[in-house]
């Protein structure tokens, strides 16, 4: 049986996280279960981007600052990291309010600029990883995702967060190699298999909705949520938003390779319960991720059938960082007449359906779009099924 705390917390106000940090991991067993005094911790929030925290793309900093404090108090030496996408670590945390939390407390920003390759032979997809410096040089790890929509993996949560454990432009490189979305959230899997944090806390007071992780709109929760157990998290995070836990590729796999339970009969719930924060409306994909094959004919049905990012020309304002993220050589979005005064454009028959440039586009002007030969199919195969 998985513990999760599902706890009410109503405001980022620091004397109101706190105490609902501190009481949510002693009701999982008290901090001592999982730092023990002289080690070195790494706490590793959500830096996706360098956004501030009203936009609910990061931890917010009162989180980090709350579980920093219990971390140091608990005698352990606590560091920090995460690599975003495309800025340096410090840009982002400093965007994010982390740093000058860091800076009061006496942190240190960890290395997750370099990394060492590592061998993981248990690994189911991947055995192989070039892990930051940062982590391979601490104790243990504590997670700290946001929720949060997400394109390919259909939330961002506890499995998902470690993918920051890669250093850089390295993370690009994963989605060329390993374009079809199963195996890439194999790949999470096998990752948060080899990181193994000790604990989650996942920071849903405010949580994103729609077009995330970066996109997307703002959505006031008021939960945070605490285990150790990343699946059993990640699921109760589902129920919460009405989302299928099967529907989420990290979820499933995740229980397949043994590290967390995903039914509710072997779920604990501690805390305040899950009913009052279920939000049955909240803005998300509701469909089993697809696998995306390649080859000939099936390169054309993909370009077919599988939703795309799209540009609303509406929103764009031509800063190009759907442009410097694509992975691919040659680039599927991409300025192809030359003219940079213009919007980027795609060309689908390179497009390897990542959305990287919809996960990182800081006007939320990239979308994914379902083709409409997909919607009948869906439609009908729904009708079917009924």
């Amino acid at each position: 049986m998985s513990k999760v705390a599902v706890l009410r917390c109503e405001n980022y106000e620091y004397d109101t996280v706190k105490p609902v940090i501190e009481n949510g991991i002693k009701l999982i067993g008290g901090i001592g279960q999982f730092v023990k005094s002289t080690e070195k911790i790494l706490l590793k929030p959500n830096l996706l981007s360098a956004d501030p925290p009203e936009k609910c793309v990061t931890t917010h900093p009162a989180i980090f600052r709350a579980v920093a404090e219990l971390v140091k108090a608990a005698g352990a030496t606590v560091t920090y990291g995460d690599s975003p996408a495309f800025q340096s670590p410090e840009t982002a945390a400093k965007k994010a309010g982390l740093e000058q939390v860091a800076s009061e407390l006496g942190i240190k920003l960890a290395d997750f600029k370099k990394g060492k390759e590592i061998t993981y032979t248990e690994g189911r997809q991947n055995k192989k990883f070039t892990i930051a410096n940062g982590v391979l040089d601490s104790d243990g790890v504590i997670s700290l995702p946001k929720l949060k929509t997400h394109a390919i993996a259909r939330m961002t949560g506890c499995i998902k967060n470690q993918f920051g454990c890669i250093p850089g432009t390295l993370k690009g490189e994963f989605h060329v190699r390993i374009p079809n979305p199963i195996d890439f959230c194999k790949m999470l899997v096998d990752l948060n298999a080899y990181i193994n944090p000790r604990l989650y806390i996942m920071d849903g007071v405010y949580a994103m909705e729609g077009n995330g992780p970066r996109g997307g709109t703002p959505k006031k929760m008021n939960v945070i949520l605490i285990s150790s157990d990343p699946i059993a998290l990640d699921a109760t995070v589902c129920r919460l938003v009405n989302i299928s836990p099967e529907f989420v590729p990290t979820i499933k796999f995740g229980y397949e390779a043994g590290i967390g339970k995903f039914e509710e009969k072997d779920i604990e719930i501690v805390g305040d319960g899950i009913e009052s924060f279920i939000v049955k409306e909240f803005e998300a994909k509701r469909e089993a991720v697809k696998a995306i094959k390649s080859g000939g004919i099936i390169n054309f049905l993909r370009n077919t059938i599988v939703p795309k990012p799209v540009i609303d020309k509406g929103k764009c304002v031509k800063c190009g960082v759907c442009v410097k993220m694509c992975p691919v050589n040659p680039k599927a979005v991409d300025w192809h007449d030359g003219n940079k005064t213009k919007q980027p454009s795609y060309k689908y028959k390179n497009c390897i359906r990542c959305y990287c440039c919809q996960e990182l586009c800081p006007e939320s002007a990239i979308h994914v779009k379902t083709p409409l030969i997909r919607k009948i199919f869906t439609r009908k195969k729904s009708k079917k099924n009924n």
